[in-house]
């Protein structure tokens, strides 16, 4: 009888088991089956906008080198001419000249400036921190046209606008914030406790800086630098409102191929923007042979250990 009445609670409670044991399969598929769907719901959107944003750089790229293309699925021809016509035609000699100093200098001046900054943020707490980087990211967060023509009209009035020094200045404002965002973090990882034992060591801050912060710090300038680079070469909104006829950078010269007045080729305006295209991504592949963004954190840790 003991046996019996033992029996019995456990008999009465394998229904329920046997119920929850057939219910959890049921369970697992219907939420394998659901991811099955999402997970091929994003993969079908990636796909179509990558395969959009590929036959519009198809359509551009055929007719940068067709001699006729209307009305059939192909050109009647293909030549290199435009090429050479957009070269001569929008004189991009002078232009990628322009563009490389540019470039060159807002990186350079973004990281010299930016680096300093982004360590006493990183490292100085004091009262009005959170003000002041708000300050800094301002440019970063409202569009380029609200301080750009105020800033082109102060420009103008000082003799800046038009110069290849005001072309610089006006692509640095929302460059510096760059260096800032990405640096302050990237410094945050950096053990302080490396400074003090470099100063029980006998190092000064020259010393430091050289042989013990600089090398942690080159991944993150080099992933600054990389944001600034792509940044600078496709901003347009602000070196089209200081740029002069001498200061354009291949985006403004472009523009003013596409929009300004005058009977041209559509072919010689899709080899130049072939050319726009094919430039920036050459160095953006020269970038990323130096620093891979996503490694940052991982890099910092393997230094520091």
């Amino acid at each position: 009888m003991a046996t019996d009445h033992h029996a019995a609670p456990a008999l009465q409670g394998a229904p329920d088991t046997a119920l929850d044991n057939g219910a959890k399969p049921g369970r697992k598929q219907h939420a394998s089956v659901a991811d099955r769907l999402w997970k091929a719901f994003v993969w079908f959107t990636m796909g179509f906008f990558l395969l959009n944003v590929l036959l519009l750089i198809a359509t551009v790229a055929v007719n940068s080198i067709a001699t006729r293309w209307f009305g059939t699925p192909l050109p009647q021809g293909f030549t290199l001419h435009w090429y050479a016509q957009a070269w001569t035609d929008f004189q991009l000699t002078s232009v990628l000249w322009v563009t490389i100093q540019v470039v060159g200098a807002v990186v350079i001046l973004s990281i010299v400036l930016g680096v300093p900054a982004a360590y006493a943020l990183a490292r100085v707490q004091f009262p009005g921190k959170r003000l002041a980087m708000l300050i800094f990211l301002l440019p970063l967060m409202v569009p380029p046209v609200t301080y750009g023509i105020p800033m082109a009209t102060v420009m103008y009035k000082v003799g800046l606008a038009g110069t290849l020094s005001g072309v610089i200045l006006a692509n640095l404002v929302p460059a510096l914030p760059f260096v800032i965002l990405v640096m302050t973090p990237f410094i945050e990882q950096i053990d302080p406790n490396l400074e003090s034992a470099a100063r029980i060591f006998g190092a000064n801050t020259a010393r430091y800086f050289r042989y013990v912060l600089l090398p942690l710090l080159v991944p993150g300038m080099l992933a600054a630098g990389l944001l600034v680079l792509v940044r600078t070469i496709g901003m347009f909104e602000l070196t089209f409102f200081t740029a002069g006829p001498s200061t354009q950078t291949l985006v403004v010269a472009l523009y003013y191929a596409v929009f300004s007045t005058g009977v041209r080729a559509p072919q010689s305006i899709d080899a130049m923007a072939m050319i726009y295209m094919a430039i920036t991504l050459v160095w953006v592949l020269i970038a990323l042979q130096f620093v891979s963004p996503t490694q940052l954190v991982s890099r910092v840790k393997e230094q520091k250990q």
